[in-house]
């Protein structure tokens, strides 16, 4: 039984699609072959020329591989490292006191 590739927005489609055409052409770049770049990244040429085509249903693992082959694997890092709206959001739901709270006597200072 095949498995199904996700379904993804077509905009989500089109951000594949190009990752995958960046990937081609870091391949062309470096003069690799397509057989040269798969058996490297230990996949078949089929699963390399998924990855170059933007088809979603290949895992981010095999994806790793290429990067690596490469030399490009550490990029992957950059991906959401300056969240911007995140952050935003983050410091929104911070709450900022009026005032200092009250200090309330310690357990050992308490006269009885």
């Amino acid at each position: 039984m095949a498995k199904s590739s996700p379904i993804l927005l077509p905009r989500m489609v089109a951000l594949l699609e190009e990752l995958g055409e960046n990937l081609r052409l870091a391949r062309l770049r470096r003069r690799l072959s397509s057989a040269q770049v798969a058996e490297r990244a230990g996949m078949g040429r089929s699963t390399l020329h998924k990855i170059e085509q933007g088809q979603p249903g290949v895992g981010m693992g095999q994806y790793l591989n290429v990067l690596q082959v490469y030399g490009l694997e550490y990029d992957l890092l950059f991906l959401a490292k300056d969240d911007v709206l995140g952050r935003k959001l983050q410091d929104a739901q911070i709450s900022v006191r009026r005032r200092a709270p009250k200090k309330r006597p310690m357990p050992w200072n308490e006269k009885e």
